[in-house]
């Protein structure tokens, strides 16, 4: 029964590594990409569009990341922030969890997970329905 539980361990860690590897390697093929390939310029309008907005008219919360992305890409945080501001306040939580999550693969000990109280998680979703409702106003500074 131990062995198998050393070959159950080594399984899912080859498993991580591999999920990890793969996942570094498309973000990094997608930053590549997207450095050169400007989604805002006439000439790439090939760049898929949201479905949502060709939908109802409205932008998502998602609506502008690409550009974002392309301009940190570029070093340009403040320009990123007017595309998506709720993209660049939710990014470094999503990169801490990746990173621990490559980590954790890498050294095989588990990423130390921290705690996030249900409050904050309502909170968060509750800023993301009213960042929905009001980028889709005319008022400045929501508007489009």
């Amino acid at each position: 029964m131990t062995n198998f539980h050393f070959v159950q361990v080594a399984a899912d860690r080859t498993r991580q590594l591999t999920i990890a590897a793969t996942a570094w390697t498309a973000i990094a093929a997608g930053a590549v990409f997207l450095f050169f390939f400007n989604p805002s310029a006439p000439a790439n309008q090939w760049f898929p569009k949201c479905p949502f907005l060709l939908l109802t008219g409205y932008q998502c919360p998602g609506c502008g990341s690409t550009r974002a992305f392309y301009q940190l890409l570029h070093l340009h945080p403040i320009a990123a922030f007017k595309f998506n501001p709720l993209m660049m306040l939710t990014l470094p939580f999503i990169v801490y969890g990746f990173l621990g999550f490559t980590r954790s693969a890498i050294t095989g000990k588990p990423h130390r997970r921290v705690f996030i109280p249900p409050f904050y998680m309502w909170a968060w979703l509750i800023a993301l329905v009213f960042f929905w409702i009001f980028r889709n106003t005319p008022w400045y500074p929501f508007s489009p």
